[in-house]
């Protein structure tokens, strides 16, 4: 009965202290000066680092058919020489779709100067200013001569003779100098290839004494007056540049110019501040919460609680290991995954202790009671995580950026908590045995004997939930479109940190004058800090305006989601979706596991909570977002649980009490098992509250609807899935 006991404790160290190796330090580690010493193992999200994602679509609407082909292609490489000219920061920019563009940016904040690098088509002309007069007259007057365009420089109007004479295909460098007549001022030198200079120095051979105009993108920039012939193959685009500016323009001009223009049609960037804010709000979580539930499990359970403890810190380190290891990306959402585990992964030691104090209550030794409480629990423990992991695993295939990193943690927390549950936990006890350290085991009990007629207060449980679900309904209903936050949508998002306190009215004004009087203002963080949400991409416009009126208020955008109707569209189908085949996913697996009768309850129970946890997240007057959809997954994958460890004890008892009615095996089931329900809600319960009160404002949406899920998940395992079984049995 113990063999191989001393190799199994080997492995377990063995494969501890590696985890521990690869996840060392987890974060980047910076000297008293503040400069970098050593790197953390961890991937960091976007939302955590700050950086930007962003998703484009290449507007091939003008090209013709041949050119469509690889369009997006040379796009890609134009716009990757452009983002990382130096070809050392290796952003991720990949296709999507047919026509869209996916950019990473992990780092970058400077969201203004990222966006017109990409933005630009750098499409470079050159053209001849019109030196007729009479044309240029009858121009001004609204009276253009075909062949001639009428353009401004410097906010004048200048006439420019149509033909182009040069284009940027013969660039082959262009970079920033500065003038030595104007005071260093800089200005962006040209060079073109051999046929380029040829063609240039007959150009300005041609046309001393005239105006060539150098256009980008249709905007002139600058319309020098050719003094001689210039042979040499250079040429200038002087204006008020800044450094910056001047850096920009010789960069996308290096670059080459996009083959077709392409379009923002979604935006997530996260500024730095935001960044290391979450990530000390959700350690801050990850900490009490772990306090919580150690302490609870240290008092409760005495030394199987310690053991458990043991098991769950272990639990943390391997999956940090796992994530380190696979280069997986830790984001915000999925901080909330590691906080959710440090809840779920104290259910299967709870199943496993109430188990083995059943068994001990039965008279059976310490080994013996041991033994058949973890071969009891064991397939109560697989079919209860198994649905949970089907919910991620739907998560992770239907979700994007943040939301799979929630999928990828709690995935992968799922697996460990069962090795650690059932492994580990299991080969400590076998060592404290062998070696008769202990002789007993004692725990608290939360209810003795418990006999509850629950399914006798089924109609009044029916007629609580129909109250709420129908409340609920009717003031979504009212809310329309307001109840779907800019995900689904579309619009804009901006999160501002002000240096000093603001006041709502105040931005409200400001928002007024340039016609967003009506768009959604939250304030928190002792008034410093601003969400402002419109359904209408107004990110630049709001905050050039708050720039003017807030002057003497510095602030910082530490936040911009901005969503276009089309990425809008998709991610409501694929929140349906997910949504649906989690539903299907799980009806299946309960069908094979236990009866389809059974899928059918938990299905009804699991729509029960959806519904009114959507009902609860109206009523507090938040939105539906993505996080949110992973929140309401999470629910159905938590209702299945519960749902399913009362379902295995049900079976267990059809099987031994043949006499008795249904009834009274459904109400002994659940009161077998109440315990264990309690106690796993209200473990999980903490860890959640937690992650509501300290997780930050970005999640807090994402946290109330776990909090009202846990809560009524709990409740319709007991009154609804219960329920619905003692109703089609009669039936």
């Amino acid at each position: 009965m113990y063999k191989n006991l001393k190799v199994k404790a080997i492995l377990i160290i063995l494969l501890v202290a590696f985890a521990l190796w690869k996840v060392y330090p987890p974060f980047d580690q910076f000297d008293s000066e503040g400069n970098l010493t050593k790197e953390g193992t961890l991937n960091l999200g976007l939302d955590l680092q700050g950086g930007m994602y962003l998703v484009l679509r290449v507007d091939t609407s003008e090209l013709k058919e041949s050119a469509k082909k690889d369009a997006r292609a040379r796009a890609i490489e134009v716009l990757r020489n452009r983002l990382d000219p130096q070809g050392v920061k290796e952003y991720p920019i990949y296709p999507q779709g047919t026509d869209r563009i996916v950019i990473q940016l992990p780092g970058e904040t400077d969201r203004e100067r990222v966006l017109n690098r990409i933005k630009r088509v750098a499409h470079l002309e050159f053209k001849l200013v019109s030196d007729d007069i009479n044309k240029t007259k009858a121009a001004l007057e609204g009276n253009i001569q075909p062949g001639y365009e009428l353009l401004t420089l410097d906010d004048k109007p200048i006439l420019l003779e149509g033909k182009t004479v040069l284009t940027g295909d013969a660039l082959v460098d262009a970079r920033v100098d500065f003038s030595q007549r104007t005071f260093g001022e800089p200005y962006v030198s040209l060079t073109f290839n051999n046929k380029g200079a040829r063609l240039f120095s007959q150009i300005t051979g041609q046309n001393v004494n005239r105006r060539l105009a150098i256009l980008l993108d249709g905007v002139v920039q600058s319309a020098p007056v050719i003094r001689e012939r210039i042979p040499s193959g250079s040429a200038q685009i002087t204006g008020r540049f800044s450094v910056n500016e001047a850096k920009d323009l010789a960069i996308v001009l290096r670059a080459g110019a996009l083959p077709a223009p392409v379009n923002v049609i979604e935006e997530r960037t996260v500024g730095p501040t935001l960044g290391k804010d979450s990530i000390e709000k959700g350690i801050k979580a990850i900490i009490l919460s772990g306090i919580v539930v150690l302490s609870f499990m240290m008092v409760y359970y005495l030394i199987a609680g310690i053991i458990a403890n043991t098991a769950l810190c272990m639990n943390l380190i391997l999956v940090l290991g796992v994530l380190s290891y696979f280069k997986a990306t830790l984001t915000l959402p999925g901080i909330a995954g590691l906080v959710l585990t440090v809840g779920m992964a104290v259910d299967a030691n709870v199943l496993i202790f109430e188990r083995i104090k059943e068994e001990l209550k039965s008279g059976k030794t310490l080994h013996s009671g041991i033994v058949s409480g973890y071969n009891r629990a064991f397939l109560t423990i697989l079919d209860a995580n198994v649905t949970t992991l089907i919910t991620a695993l739907i998560l992770f295939q239907f979700g994007t950026g943040p939301v799979r990193g929630f999928a990828t943690t709690l995935s992968i927390g799922i697996l460990a908590s069962m090795f650690t549950a059932i492994v580990v936990t299991r080969v400590v006890f076998d060592i404290l045995t062998k070696n008769k350290i202990i002789s007993g085991l004692r725990m608290l009990h939360l209810i003795k004997q418990p006999n509850f007629d629950f399914i006798g207060k089924r109609k009044r449980a029916y007629l609580v939930s129909i109250a709420i679900i129908t409340i609920g309904l009717f003031i979504f209903t009212g809310k329309g479109g307001k109840n779907f936050g800019i995900d689904f949508t579309g619009g804009a998002v901006q999160q501002f940190k002000f240096q000093n306190p603001v006041s709502i009215n105040g931005i409200r004004t400001s928002l007024e004058t340039i016609g967003l009087g009506d768009a959604s203002i939250q304030m928190f963080g002792g008034n410093r800090e601003a969400i402002v949400r419109t359904f209408e991409d107004t990110s630049e416009e709001v905050t050039k305006k708050f720039r003017e009126d807030f002057a003497g208020n510095p602030f910082e955008v530490t936040r911009v989601e901005k969503v276009g109707p089309s990425i809008g569209k998709d991610l409501r189908e694929k929140a349906l979706l997910a949504l649906f085949y989690a539903m299907v996913g799980i009806c299946i697996y309960i069908s094979l596991r236990f009866q389809f009768k059974f899928a059918i309850a938990a299905i009804v129970a699991v729509f029960h909570d959806v519904l009114i946890s959507v009902a609860a997240l109206t009523m507090a007057n938040m939105e539906i977002s993505l996080p949110v959809i992973a929140a309401l997954l999470t629910v159905v994958g938590y209702s299945i649980n519960d749902t399913i460890v009362i379902f295995d004890r049900i079976r267990e008892n059809l099987k031994t009490m043949r006499k008795s009615s249904f009834k009274d095996i459904l109400n002994l089931s659940i009161n077998q098992t109440l315990s264990r329900t309690l106690l796993t809600s209200l473990t999980t319960l903490f860890v959640v509250l937690s992650l509501f009160l300290f997780g930050g404002e970005v999640i807090k949406s994402f946290s109330f609807v776990l909090l009202v899920g846990i809560i009524v998940g709990t409740y319709s395992s007991v009154f609804v899935a219960s329920a619905v079984l003692a109703d089609w049995r009669r039936r």
